[in-house]
């Protein structure tokens, strides 16, 4: 049996996602894209791999000049073509790679391993692994904090299409992740939170080892 198919993620379509996700009301689409650029420019690497990169959000500011490889892993093989689709111009630099981090996942090294609203979906024992896996010299990563955990996704024409993601998702502590990834040899570097239009809010925590 092919796990893949298990994944609510697996059904969710580009469009609707992306749709909900830059809802004047939600606006993380816009919100994260700034913050993904942040992510890029910090440091001094030449590799990145994003989990989770769905349609490839922010990859408009990879420079090629600074990257030579950036990965973009994902259990959705339609966002993974959107994605490569979309960044022909990353050409060379940017490579797919379809893994359900859900399950022992081989994933090559990277110097910079962002994960951006993605560790509420696979939970802190998966990403550890990940992280484990990758190996990274710094870890960023975005997580939504929310002020009603019983209404975690937001309001929109768009909601159906995220009915099976209660089967996944875990509410997320910024505590508990720090403590996750100094358990990995991590130390907690810089912190950033967005407030987001409907009383939730984006918060960056970034690592070094």
């Amino acid at each position: 049996m092919d796990n893949h198919k298990n994944n609510p993620w697996q059904d969710i379509d580009l469009n609707d996602y992306e749709n909900h996700m830059k809802l004047d009301s939600v606006m993380q689409l816009q919100v994260l894209n700034a913050m993904m650029k942040g992510q890029f420019d910090a440091y001094p690497v030449s590799s990145a791999m994003i989990l989770g990169v769905a349609g490839g959000n922010g990859l408009e500011h990879v420079s090629r000049d600074k990257y030579e490889t950036i990965y973009g892993v994902d259990i959705n093989e339609d966002y993974l073509r959107a994605t490569a689709e979309r960044y022909r111009d990353l050409s060379g630099v940017l490579k797919c790679i379809r893994a359900d981090l859900m399950s022992d996942a081989d994933l090559p090294h990277a110097e910079l391993l962002i994960a951006d609203l993605l560790i509420e979906y696979i939970g802190y024992d998966n990403y550890a692994k990940a992280v484990k896996k990758v190996n990274p010299g710094y870890v960023s990563c975005v997580i939504q904090i929310n002020t009603d955990t019983d209404t975690w996704v937001s309001e929109s024409p768009y909601l159906h299409a995220f009915d099976r993601l209660d089967e996944v998702h875990c509410q997320m502590e910024e505590d508990s992740l720090t403590e996750v990834l100094e358990g990995l040899g991590y130390r907690n570097i810089f912190r950033s939170c967005e407030t987001l239009p409907n009383g939730k809010a984006l918060v960056r925590l970034d690592y070094q080892k």
